[in-house]
C-alpha cells in the first residue's frame, strides 16, 4: 500500500510530531479544565497522565496494525475482515470524521459569536472557512502537514504568555493530593476524551509518511506534548480559580487570557481566539482530508469531487446547529464515539489482527 503512493506526495517523519500534536490541540483545550474537575476535582490533573499513558499504548497499537497490513486502515479492515465487511467498516469513518469536522467548526463559531460578535451568521463564517479548508485539502496532504506545522509554531506564543498567570494563582488550591478515588480519576480521565481525540488520524495518513518506521518516535513526542501542554494549563487554572469559579466557566482558558494585559492590546482574549482558528484550521483540513481520501479508495472516485461532497454535508450540517443546548449534544455525543473508538474498537481490532496474521502465516505453511 505504501508503494501506491508516490515519493513526491510523502512527508518527512518528523512532521508526525505536529500533525499528532495539532490534532490533540482545537477547541477542546479551552474547557477542558472544567470537566475534568467535576470528576476528580483538581486531583484531575492526574488523570491527564494516565489518559497520556493510555494514548501512548494505543498509538504502539496502531503502529503495530499498520505495519502488519502494510497499509492503512482500510487496509486492516480488508486484512481482518475480507473485502466486503471491511469496505462497510471503512466507510463509517467518511461520517466520524465529516461529523469531527462539523463539532470544531461549529464549536468555534460559536466562541466567537459570545466573545467577539454576537451577530455573526453562522452559515457565513462556516462558509468561509470550509473554501479555505478545501482549498489547502485540495493542495494534497503535503500541503495539510505544512500547516498543520505553522498552526503549532505560530502560536506557541500564548501557552508562553499564560506564565503571567502565576502571580495571580493559589496553588494550595490543588492540596491534599490523591483527595479522589481511582473511579473518579477514570471518569476524569472519559470526560477528556474529547480533548484528547484526533491522533487515531494516524491510521489514514500513514502511508504518506516516508519513513513509516522512523516516525513512530515523532508520533510519540506528539502525544506527549500534548499532555505536558495540557497538564499545564489544567495547574495553572485550578491555581487561579476556586472549583465553583471553574464550574461556572465553560471555557477557563479564555477566561484566564483576561489577565494578560500588554501595552499594546488591552482585550488580549479577542488575539488568543483569532490565533485559535489558525489552530483549528489544520484540524479542520486533517479530518475532511482522511474523510475524502476513505471516500476515494471505497468508491473510486476523484479525491477532489469526495472533498466538495463532504465540505458541502458539513456547511448545511453546521448551520442547522443554531443553540447552546444543540452544541452540547453534538460534541457529547464526538466525545463518546471517539472515546468508544479508541479505547474499545482499536484494542479488539488489533488483538482480531494479531490472530488474523497467525492465521494467515499458518495457511501459507499447510
Amino acid at each position: 500500500m505504501n508503494s501506491n503512493v508516490p515519493d513526491s506526495k510523502k512527508i518527512s517523519p518528523f512532521l508526525v510530531f505536529f500533525l499528532i500534536h495539532t490534532m490533540q490541540s482545537g477547541i477542546g483545550v479551552l474547557g477542558f479544565q472544567r470537566f475534568i474537575a467535576k470528576a476528580a476535582g483538581y486531583d484531575a490533573w492526574m488523570s491527564i497522565i494516565l489518559t497520556g499513558i493510555v494514548i501512548h499504548i494505543l498509538l504502539w497499537m496502531m503502529f503495530k496494525m499498520l505495519e502488519i497490513a502494510n497499509g492503512d486502515m482500510t487496509s486492516i479492515h480488508t486484512f481482518v475482515l475480507g473485502k466486503k465487511i471491511g469496505k462497510f467498516l471503512s466507510s463509517i469513518f467518511i461520517l466520524y470524521f465529516s461529523l469531527y469536522v462539523v463539532t470544531i467548526l461549529r464549536g468555534y463559531i460559536e466562541i466567537v459569536q459570545v466573545w467577539m460578535f454576537p451577530e455573526l451568521r453562522t452559515f457565513w463564517f462556516a462558509l468561509v472557512f470550509l473554501i479555505l479548508v478545501t482549498y489547502i485539502v485540495f493542495g494534497g496532504f503535503r500541503t495539510v502537514a505544512g500547516v498543520a506545522f505553522f498552526s503549532v509554531i505560530l502560536p506557541l506564543y500564548i501557552a508562553v504568555l499564560f506564565i503571567i498567570i502565576i502571580p495571580n494563582a493559589d496553588f494550595t488550591n490543588l492540596l491534599p493530593i490523591f483527595d479522589h478515588s481511582v473511579k473518579e480519576l477514570l471518569l476524569a480521565s472519559r470526560n477528556m476524551s474529547f480533548t484528547l481525540l484526533g491522533f487515531e488520524t494516524l491510521l489514514f495518513f500513514y502511508p504518506f509518511i516516508q519513513y513509516p518506521e522512523k516516525s513512530k518516535k515523532w508520533a510519540h513526542f506528539g502525544a506527549l506534548f500534548s499532555i505536558i501542554l495540557l497538564i499545564y494549563l489544567a495547574i495553572l487554572s485550578f491555581g487561579y480559580f476556586s472549583e465553583e469559579q471553574l464550574q461556572k466557566n465553560v471555557w477557563p482558558t479564555l477566561t484566564m487570557w483576561k489577565i494578560i494585559k500588554l501595552p499594546f492590546v488591552e482585550r488580549f482574549e479577542y488575539i488568543g481566539i483569532t490565533n485559535w482558528a489558525l489552530i483549528i484550521l489544520p484540524n479542520i483540513c486533517i479530518c475532511l482530508w482522511c474523510a475524502s481520501r476513505i471516500a476515494k479508495q471505497l468508491f473510486s472516485i476523484r479525491q477532489k469531487t469526495s472533498v466538495l461532497f463532504i465540505a458541502i454535508f458539513c456547511l448545511i450540517a453546521t448551520s442547522l446547529l443554531s443553540t447552546r443546548q444543540q452544541i452540547n449534544i453534538l460534541t457529547d455525543f464526538t466525545a463518546k464515539v471517539g472515546f468508544y473508538f479508541n479505547l474499545i474498537y482499536i484494542p479488539l481490532l488489533f488483538a482480531a489482527t494479531l490472530i488474523a496474521k497467525k492465521v494467515k502465516s499458518r495457511a501459507r505453511q499447510t
